[in-house]
């Protein structure tokens, strides 16, 4: 028996990363094969011609699942009553432009989408940030969302998460899901940390199986932190499908049970004396229905926990730079 519709909010409905993205949720791949879809897909007026060819397309897959595609350029209107936002949405970085500049310009937008959705979504709804910088923007969009709570709000580092995990398997010849507890700590950015004491490969710990410090404190975390600027580098375009299909694996284990995974999530209340007005990548596990809690008992050797008081460090730091819209 299908359910009733979820009705899924998605921004920047004309990117490459929605074109790679839509079609996957309608199809049932996200959310379930009995879970019928509402879309509602914001996006600015200069694009509303290119999304309106996305919408052709959608269309035209005939997708049982998908009861209705909404088109606006209202953040009011794409967030009233939705039940899960995917904030994919964000202007990129241009030529000349400093880090400071992307981020308080790309927050600026965050805080009018979480006004809306405070305003207009379900309160018990679900808000995934992809939109980088994603963690400083989700911080800022809960700011923003005062009557919905504070567990309710993600940013996305599982695209980091899959990236590690194939670097670990493709060392060792063994097959990804063979890599267990693998958790990026901190921001979605080149300071991010990906676990390499904590991890597993086959139930071992990590250092016991790639035998090989040098590789995994140099090579394997540099290749993990500048691999979306070696995709660029190489097609001469930002990550796209796999950030879609990371978007996809998020959403689903943050609506499983018992579920492990990583995701940027409110710093408050964290077990790892991390500042509690961030928003932090931990290791989570699923309770259900979109419910979550912090790993415990992950353990730092000195060189870990180094590095997580580095993206720590810049997590604050960009905190400060929006500290103005956060009131």
């Amino acid at each position: 028996m299908l359910k009733s519709p979820m009705k899924v909010v998605i921004t920047g409905g004309a990117g490459q990363i929605a074109y790679n993205l839509l079609f996957r949720i309608a199809s049932g791949e996200m959310l379930g094969l009995d879970q019928p879809i509402i879309m509602s897909i914001l996006e600015i007026p200069s694009s509303m011609e290119a999304l309106e060819g996305v919408h052709m397309e959608l269309q035209d897959c005939a997708y049982p699942l998908l009861k209705e595609v909404i088109l606006t350029t209202s953040a009011e209107e794409a967030f009233d009553g939705a039940d899960l936002a995917i904030l994919v949405g964000a202007k990129p970085r241009g030529p000349g432009m400093e880090r400071k500049d992307l981020i308080t310009e790309n927050a600026k937008h965050f805080v009018s989408q979480g006004a809306a959705i405070n305003k207009m979504a379900n309160k018990n709804m679900r808000v995934f940030v992809v939109g980088n910088p994603c963690n400083t923007n989700c911080l800022v969009t809960m700011h923003h969302c005062p009557d919905i709570d504070n567990s309710q709000f993600f940013a996305m580092t599982q695209l980091d998460c899959n990236r590690s995990k194939y670097q670990i398997a493709t060392k060792v010849s063994c097959h990804v899901d063979d890599v267990t507890d693998m958790v990026i700590w901190g921001n979605h950015s080149s300071t991010q940390v990906p676990d390499i004491f904590n991890t597993k490969v086959n139930g071992k710990p990590i250092r016991s199986v790639v035998k090989d410090d040098s590789w995994l404190e140099n090579e394997f975390i540099q290749t993990v932190q500048k691999r979306g600027a070696a995709v660029i580098k190489a097609r001469g375009k930002s990550s796209a499908a796999s950030a879609a299909n990371a978007i996809l694996d998020s959403i689903r284990n943050i609506y499983s049970t018992d579920q492990h995974f990583t995701a940027g999530v409110c710093s408050k209340g964290n077990p790892y004396g991390v500042d509690e007005d961030l928003i932090f990548s931990f290791p989570l596990m699923s309770k259900g229905d979109g419910k979550y809690e912090i790993r415990k008992g992950f353990e730092f050797d000195p060189f870990l926990e180094e590095r997580i008081k580095l993206t720590e460090k810049e997590l604050i730091e960009e905190r400060d730079m929006v500290a103005h819209l956060l009131k």
